[in-house]
């Protein structure tokens, strides 16, 4: 029970990895708000889980590139657990679709930037606002930010990159205050995304390619968040930690 009184929010905290950090913070005593925009049948689904566990969570209907929708957020988990927050996991993002630079709009990068990197600013200067000293922070960047990408994914790749960077330099601005803030780098793990993304071929040939001839799980990606959100990871800061099976290395 490591995070026993705490409080963690989770965007897209409804189905995949999201509602398997949501389980395991759960799980391990912490009080979880779970963000959901599009899936309100799966937030339902990640709350019954949450309870299976002996958890405390709410559901928060919030698109993260709009400021309007996170001071909501803000609002209800303040409401429901008070008005302090120890644990923050950006978890929401997309690849939406694979594009050329040929196919590439205007409204299609403003959507991928938006969620992907946006959210993640403005999610975390509004949760930041609500930490105190012993705070952490995890983002969740990708693989295809260190090697960019698989074709069509070049601005969900830099989006990721972005949030890699943006973790570098917000462990150094938020140091001082006693908050930690990492990212974790998944691979190819075994979620809806790569079911809709990804050629069934082509993950195979990933899976067999790592060091381990297997995708990841969601499951295990939460371990990981789970770590670096604890005092057990007490020094650690500004890391990107990749979980890919022993693919690609730092």
């Amino acid at each position: 029970m490591k995070f026993k009184g705490k409080v963690a929010v989770v965007t897209g905290g409804a189905r995949d990895i999201g509602k398997a950090i949501c389980v395991k913070l759960a799980k391990e005593g912490a009080k979880v708000v779970v963000n959901y925009h599009n899936s309100e049948k799966d937030s339902e689904d990640t709350l019954a889980a949450i309870k299976a566990v002996g958890g405390e969570g709410i559901a928060v209907k919030a698109d993260v590139s709009s400021q309007s929708d996170i001071d909501n957020l803000v609002a209800k988990t303040k409401e429901a657990f008070g008005d302090h927050v120890d644990i923050l996991v950006n978890n929401a993002g997309g690849l939406f679709a694979r594009k050329t630079v040929e196919e590439l709009d205007e409204d299609f990068y403003n959507l991928v930037m938006d969620v992907n990197f946006k959210g993640t600013v403005f999610v975390t200067q509004a949760f930041k606002a609500l930490m105190g000293k012993g705070g952490a922070i995890v983002n969740l960047a990708s693989q295809a930010g260190r090697d960019g990408g698989g074709p069509g994914s070049a601005i969900y790749a830099s989006s990721k990159a972005a949030v890699m960077t943006l973790t570098r330099n917000w462990a150094k601005e938020f140091g001082p205050q006693g908050i930690r803030i990492n990212a974790v780098c998944p691979g190819m793990i075994a979620t809806t995304f790569h079911d809709t993304f990804t050629k069934d071929q082509v993950r195979e040939n990933v899976a067999n390619s790592t060091p381990l001839r297997r995708e990841g799980r969601a499951e295990e990606v939460a371990d990981l968040v789970a770590y670096l959100a604890s005092d057990e990871a007490s020094f650690m800061t500004g890391n990107n930690v990749d979980i890919n099976g022993g693919l690609a290395f730092s």
